[in-house]
């Protein structure tokens, strides 16, 4: 194992910026066990703790079900009959106490709760405060969606015959459906893993081998190495028929991608990638990675909870973003291979060697992963241009973070449910933003001095925010942490107004004020607005620009004349009203801008219009501001913009003319641009430009440009002769507008190829696709479809939501319906969020009483994500008429 090992606090404070790794064969000696402290929630007493599990595990694949047996070890604190671990449908059979050091064993009692998901284990006599090792036997389930260890069938990519393959997602709390066990992230152990599975498979687990011993009967046992000390969610167990491709890293770690059988070369790419971000991240971090391997091991299917896990040592990825498939995979689907697995891996450093200690604090993995997600996609492939996506992932925040039902970034967190919905845009992106926001604020250095300083402190232990926000300020960044409560403890969005702003004698004198952006109560933040310290980068476009701290109203001398940006290089998290003179001139300078002022410009101004704030006919003016020439990123979100404006033209009255003029419009800004890309995808041709063409196609085809559509009928006709005509990096793209416009045969044609299809990704796109259709009679039949039991569970419930995209009434209608039957297809830590998310295009005003009726039907923990959609709901049908009105005005302006 390696970490950072300076000899004092002086030493580490000389090391400066420099990397301070050191190299060490064993992690340093836990502390000395004691109660898990009351600042800590927990749901289990505090009288135990553990520091060992041993598992064997026997899955019996083919009946869906597992026998294992257990053994904890554990000091316990206090006088007592009973200890009480987290177990989950898990019929405990036997239980016995063995004392450390010797004594007669103690055979327990069991009782389980199921609603509490605990198991309590009763001695006859009180048990005196000492260290133990509990033992048991017991049985569980195998899910068929992705919770504890769930199984996935798929084609064989040799023979096309259904095969199932075993893995484990054990976060939030699904541990406990593995084994008894204190499943919670500050209760930290090691861990003894072995598995008796047939000889054939291959079995991968968070450590190497260490011993593979034959049974007979075409059966082994599989024991893997002693984990380090980790939290429990963090355990990984797959069993498949897999075939591995590995290779060194620079920094001596074995890393390797595990992938269905049959599967080559396919992991090559991701592999590469993987092996790259080894030494990167080890630099960066000041620690060099602890364990001597690292596994990505893909899972043919989908879940509708995640889509990686970052399980030490061995992470798990849905297969369709981590293999490389030439005949279906796009550019974009190689950039989010590389990106998701920058995510996971910054995961091995931020949130499995550091955890926090409770899930309130659960951004300090997700926000964390995410930033350092963009800035290594960022280290390693620049043409991406990734840090234009922090854009995206702050409007993805604010879409959220701007209605009553938000949540501060450091939530309260007391029950299963609620842990499951803290993964959302506030925790990932909105903890991105933040991150960005105060890495600007503290200075690039000093930000990775503090990091360094706070995994060497805290490594293989846990954490709250503030001890990371005392790290940063120790290196060198004094008022962080106030900024950072701000932004973290608090929920919203300030806003931030251009009250005035005059030049004289070559400087701009500006003064700002601070309010609150709000979608649903307006009237009350702009009454009673949160307070922020909010860190500003004033800027005329160009150049360094200025740096403040705005709190309440403030005046500022900006030198140089001309149109200001209040937030430059958009980190800020927060949003800027501009008075109509001001808005104008940035207007009129857009093109001069940098793309990442470009992009947030027009995104926060269509926002603020969104919202009433301000019309929207200026907005669009800096819409159509945007170069042709624009940065390929800058020109990807403008296409996708005018898309929704067709959407919103889509369901006003009488509004074919304004729709065509729109796509009149949309074809003189992007028609050139998409003639130079063409149709195909060039030889060597830069990513971000392949985005683009992507982009174009399906926002001109949702606009219902004839040509773009006909060729992509013309190019789906020829899957009748041959199925792989489609073959290469735009088949989804083709296939999506295809389907999307399918008449009976083509969907019929869509049905027949997912179902004679060897490919686990192919299968899924098409069944997809099976949902996707404008047709509402198809979409019907779709839905049927999804419960027939031809397409997997996985695969069904995909195809429900692809019907909810456009025909959400239907599809919202058609699972309450079918509750019964649509539950078991959807992982149960999403239920609510699934059926909540049906309605998520809807603007249907009768949705509004049904929604009431299933959130009233909800406990109180489960209805955040109906309370989300019902404001999400009243609001765009409020908007909608001013929004229809405004851009049919300004249509007929031009």
């Amino acid at each position: 194992m390696r970490f950072a090992s300076v000899s004092s606090l002086a030493a580490l404070l000389l090391a400066g910026t420099a990397n301070f790794a050191a190299h060490a064969e064993t992690p340093p000696p836990p502390a000395a066990a004691r109660p898990l402290p009351e600042t800590v929630p927990s749901d289990l007493p505090r009288i135990a703790r553990p520091s060992h599990y041993a598992i064997t595990v026997t899955p019996d694949a083919e009946n869906l079900s597992f026998t294992a047996s257990s053994a904890v070890d554990f000091e316990l604190f206090a006088p007592s009959r009973t200890v009480t671990l987290s177990a989950n449908a898990l019929d405990i059979t036997r239980a016995r106490l063995v004392p450390a050091g010797g004594g007669a064993p103690v055979t327990l009692t069991v009782s389980t709760d199921a609603d509490a998901q605990t198991a309590t284990f009763t001695a006859p006599a009180m048990l005196a405060p000492g260290r133990y090792r509990l033992e048991t036997d017991y049985a569980g389930t195998i899910n068929t969606q992705a919770n504890g260890l769930f199984a996935l069938d798929y084609p064989d990519k040799r023979t096309g015959e259904q095969v199932r393959g075993l893995f484990t997602q054990f976060e939030a709390p699904d541990a406990r459906r593995f084994a008894p066990t204190f499943d919670e992230p500050s209760y930290k152990a090691t861990f003894d893993l072995s598995a008796i599975v047939p000889e054939k498979l291959m079995a991968v687990s968070n450590m190497p081998i260490a011993s593979e011993t034959p049974l007979g009967n075409g059966r082994k046992r599989v024991v893997f190495q002693t984990t380090p000390r980790m939290s429990s969610y963090l355990l990984f167990f797959a069993l498949g028929d897999f075939e591995r491709l590995a290779k060194k890293a620079d920094d001596g770690t074995e890393v390797g991608i595990v992938g269905p059988a049959g599967s080559g070369e396919q992991g090559r790419y991701a592999l590469d990638e993987l092996a790259k971000l080894m030494p990167y991240y080890g630099d960066y971090f000041g620690v060099s990675f602890p364990l001597p391997k690292l596994d990505n091991v893909a899972g043919p299917g989908s879940s509708q909870f995640f889509g990686a896990m970052e399980n030490w040592g061995g992470i798990f990825t849905f297969e369709r973003i981590l293999l490389d498939d030439p005949t279906i995979t796009s550019p974009a689907t190689r950039q989010r291979i590389a990106s998701v697995q920058a995510h996971e891996v910054a995961h091995q450093w931020f949130g499995d060697l550091v955890t926090m200690a409770w899930w309130d604090d659960l951004w300090l993995n997700e926000g964390f992963a995410s930033w350092m997600e963009t800035k290594a996609s960022d280290h390693f492939h620049p043409d991406w241009y990734p840090l234009l996506s922090r854009v995206g992932g702050r409007e993805a925040a604010m879409s959220l973070d701007g209605f009553a039902s938000t949540h501060p970034v450091v939530q309260k967190i007391r029950t299963v449910e609620e842990t499951n919905q803290a993964f959302d845009a506030i925790t990932y992106q909105k903890g991105e933003a933040v991150i960005s926001m105060l890495e600007a604020f503290a200075g690039e250095d000093t930000w990775r001095d503090g990091l360094r300083r706070y995994m060497h402190d805290h490594a293989y232990g846990n954490t709250q925010s503030d001890d990371l926000w005392s790290a940063i300020e120790a290196a060198g960044a004094p008022g962080l942490t106030a900024i950072a409560h701000d932004f973290t403890l608090q929920p919203g969005i300030p806003l931030v107004k251009l009250e005035s702003a005059t030049c004289a004698a070559g400087n701009t004198q500006l003064t700002l004020s601070q309010s609150e952006f709000s979608r649903d109560r307006k009237d009350e933040a702009a009454a009673n607005p949160q307070r922020w310290r909010v860190p500003l980068l004033l800027s005329h476009g160009s150049g360094p620009g200025e740096r403040q701290v705005l709190e309440g109203t403030a005046s500022y001398t900006l030198p140089g004349c001309g149109p200001v940006i209040v937030n430059g290089g958009q980190l800020g998290y927060f949003r800027t009203l501009y008075g109509p003179e001001m808005l104008a001139q940035l207007t009129a300078a857009l093109p001069g801008f940098a793309p990442i002022d470009q992009l947030g410009l027009v995104a926060d101004n269509m926002a603020l219009a969104n919202a009433g704030y301000q019309p929207l006919g200026p907005a669009l003016d800096l819409l159509a501001a945007v170069p042709q020439d624009a940065n390929p990123v800058v020109a990807t979100d403008a296409a996708e913009r005018y898309s929704r404006l067709e959407s919103l033209l889509d369901r006003a009255q009488n509004a074919d003319a304004d729709k065509a003029k729109l796509l009149g419009i949309a074809q003189e800004r992007f028609g050139e641009r998409l003639a130079a890309l063409g149709y195909d995808v060039k030889e060597g041709e830069p990513v971000a430009d392949s985005n683009l063409r992507v982009a174009l196609l399906g926002a001109l085809s949702a606009m219902g440009d004839p040509e773009v559509i006909g060729e992509a009928r013309r190019r789906f006709a020829m899957l009748a002769e041959n199925p792989r005509a489609l073959d290469g990096p735009l088949k989804t793209t083709w296939l999506a507008i295809a389907g999307r416009n399918a008449t009976r045969a083509d969907w019929e044609q869509i049905v027949r190829l997912a179902e004679s299809s060897t490919s686990a990704v192919e299968r899924t796109t098409y069944w997809s696709l099976a949902g996707a259709t404008e047709d509402e009679a198809l979409a019907q039949e779709a839905l049927q479809l999804a419960l027939s039991g031809r397409p997997s569970a996985t695969d069904s419930s995909q195809i429900i939501s692809s019907v909810a995209r456009r025909h959400p009434e239907l599809a919202y209608d058609f699972v309450l319906a079918n509750l019964a039957e649509v539950e078991p297809l959807v992982d149960a830590s999403a239920r609510t969020r699934f059926i909540a998310g049906l309605v998520g295009s809807s603007y249907d005003p009768a949705m509004i009483a049904k929604l009431e009726a299933l959130r009233a039907g909800l406990p109180e923990d489960e209805q955040r994500p109906v309370a989300r959609a019902l404001a999400g709901l009243k609001d765009r049908i409020a908007r909608d008429p001013r929004l229809q009105s405004e851009l049919r005005a300004w249509l007929a302006a031009r």
